[in-house]
């Protein structure tokens, strides 16, 4: 019996693959859902830790606790060697990145009724941008990680590759394919040689004409939706009395997935209390007020989700009515906030992020010596590649190229799992 499976741990959501003759190629994780959302809540008021849909339903019923999100975020930067508080006590992030992983391998162990020892990992093409020795120590903390939790033959794909692998099952000529993989905490572009004869080739490392990323993604998009759109209800862009602007470093954290967390202290309280002294009308304390009572209230990551609510509403709609019913002040108790957000404005707080994606775009078509028109196929994976505006903007890089649609949360892990079987067996 072949022990090895494809790991996709993502930013907003993670699969694992495998290949056996007559079963899916995804393994279900949570239910009936092959994906489990890369979460982890410290359940305070029940005692117990809860993973993927479950936190997230727990942790908005109102449960005590503190939500984790977006920890791949955390592989290659200097706070994967810190720590948080859960419960009075030091979880280092590390060790909480090794909880998500061992839930994983044991949720897909027993979907597949066996264990799994061996995995090929899908990275993206960079953990962190234009810094190739922090991109190796993701790589190395992630697959250390991974033997603590106790996988033993560890290897990589490039999850852009990955989803290659899973396309080129379904063609049956050659293709030059750009491969678009836009996920929740990265965008990553390959182009990639297809057909059914090469897929018999181990090694594909010919077959890659030009491969590149750019740390933008999903949260990213919520990011900027939210400082755009929501932050000013909290007081983001105020004048205080001497006529500067309401310092943006505690919104930017309040805006940012894994930075969250950093803002529950009693320093962050009493900076935020020097600056509500210091607006110069009541318009600006109502909105310090909503601030400072949303801390209290350890309301940050629900927020962030009503951020991301708002982007995937506007992936169809032209706009949407968000009832932010939590923003209160202790003064305004009775009353919530009611936001209309529109298409043109979401553009407008993202289009900066889609600028650095085109440009990346066209420096993979440089460094491969490949002009639009060779391209017969445009192959769109990733929960986020969904968001509306991104899609045409690439499409309409390469006019006449075919677009295909994967399937956006399913394509590498499905893909890692087949490299997974054709390394190892």
């Amino acid at each position: 019996m072949l022990h090895a499976c494809g790991v996709d741990f993502g930013t907003s959501n993670s699969t694992v693959g495998w290949h056996k003759a007559g079963q899916p190629a995804l393994l279900t994780l949570e239910q009936d859902k092959v994906t489990l959302p890369s979460v982890v809540f410290f359940n305070a008021d029940e005692d117990e830790v809860n993973y993927g849909r479950a936190a997230l339903a727990s942790y908005l019923a109102g449960y005590e606790g503190r939500l984790m999100r977006s920890m791949k975020s955390l592989l290659g930067t200097s706070l994967i060697d810190g720590q948080t508080e859960v419960q009075g006590r030091a979880l280092p992030f590390r060790q909480l990145l090794a909880y998500y992983i061992g839930e994983l391998k044991r949720r897909a162990e027993h979907s597949a009724g066996q264990q799994f020892s061996q995995a090929v990992f899908g990275r993206p093409v960079h953990f962190i941008d234009d810094d190739r020795a922090a991109d190796q120590i993701a790589q190395n903390t992630l697959e250390e990680i991974a033997r603590a939790v106790g996988f033993k033959d560890i290897e990589f794909q490039y999850e852009p590759i990955a989803a290659a692998i899973d396309y080129e099952s379904r063609i049956d000529r050659e293709e030059l394919v750009l491969i678009a993989d836009i996920g929740g905490g990265t965008s990553d572009f390959s182009l990639v040689r297809l057909s059914p004869e090469r897929s018999k080739n181990t090694d594909r490392h010919s077959d890659i004409l030009g491969n590149g990323g750019v740390h933008i993604g999903g949260t990213d998009f919520d990011k900027y939706l939210s400082l755009t759109q929501v932050m000013p209800l909290l007081g983001l862009g105020g004048r205080l009395a001497n006529g500067t602007e309401v310092p943006s470093a505690h919104y930017f954290n309040l805006a940012t997935w894994h930075t969250i967390n950093l803002l529950y202290s009693q320093k962050v309280a009493r900076e935020l209390q020097d600056i509500y002294r210091d607006a110069n009308n009541d318009d600006l304390r109502t909105r310090l007020e909503r601030f400072l009572y949303l801390l209290e209230q350890r309301d940050g990551h629900w927020l962030a989700l009503k951020s991301e609510e708002a982007k995937i509403m506007l992936s169809d709609q032209d706009s949407v009515i968000l009832t932010l019913d939590r923003l209160r002040s202790k003064t305004q108790a009775s009353l919530e906030c009611v936001l209309k957000l529109e298409q043109q404005g979401f553009q407008l707080s993202i289009a900066h992020l889609m600028d650095q994606i085109e440009n990346t775009i066209n420096q993979v078509l440089s460094s491969a010596g490949v002009v639009a028109a060779d391209i017969d196929t445009v192959f769109f994976t990733g929960g986020s590649s969904g968001v509306r505006g991104l899609r045409q903007r690439i499409g309409a890089m390469v006019p006449d190229a075919k677009k295909v649609e994967g399937d956006l949360f399913g394509s590498i892990g499905a893909g890692l799992g087949l490299d997974a079987h054709r390394r190892f067996a």
